[in-house]
């Protein structure tokens, strides 16, 4: 099947290099928060991955449904930080003085949901985010939209599940305190 800008592929060259060109927006929202305060909020709203549990259950050969159950009680906003770093520490080597964090956060049960149908979500999953104080002193939080990422894998389920995390991150937002961009909420039902 071909799309606009997507090339495709015929059954005889199924090893070549396939390119995927795509448009993602990336939401850029005003803090008014301080930094610090921000920073706090956004981890306590989107926990660290309970990294232990997670190991002891692959060593135990659980269920998905165990797996689905413990995702449920360590994402309380659906959302789970997988790594974060602090990138003002390092910049800071090149006399930067503006405090900046990333993230990686996500939800592997919704990942699981797309990965089914094509590994290669992983590129995405789990979705990057930073907070970060710009040249006017003002804070900012910015991820790409999640359905804009996920929609370049030209199947309509991976899509849902994209439009769904739009859904869930207007929800985290709205729970920050923070502005919801219309982009989020444009055709994807509320919870």
């Amino acid at each position: 099947m071909t799309i606009e800008g997507r090339h495709a592929m015929s059954a005889s060259d199924s090893h070549s290099i396939q390119t995927f060109p795509h448009e993602v927006i990336r939401l850029t929202i005003p803090v008014t928060a301080t930094f610090s305060e921000f920073r706090d909020s956004y981890e306590r709203a989107v926990p660290a991955l309970e990294a232990d549990r997670y190991e002891q259950f692959k060593k135990e050969q659980a269920s998905w449904d165990v797996v689905r159950q413990a995702t449920e009680e360590n994402a309380p906003h659906s959302f789970i930080r997988y790594w974060g770093t602090d990138v003002y520490s390092l910049m800071k080597l090149a006399a930067e003085s503006r405090p900046c964090v990333e993230y990686l956060m996500g939800n592997h049960v919704f990942a699981q949901r797309m990965f089914q149908h094509d590994p290669s979500v992983m590129l995405y999953a789990p979705l990057r985010t930073a907070i970060y104080v710009d040249h006017d002193d003002r804070t900012w939080f910015t991820i790409d939209q999640p359905s804009t990422r996920f929609d370049s894998f030209d199947d309509p389920r991976i899509a849902q599940v994209g439009r769904e995390l739009d859904a869930e991150l207007a929800d985290l937002l709205d729970h920050l305190g923070l502005p919801v961009p219309a982009e989020l909420t444009a055709g994807a039902p509320r919870h």
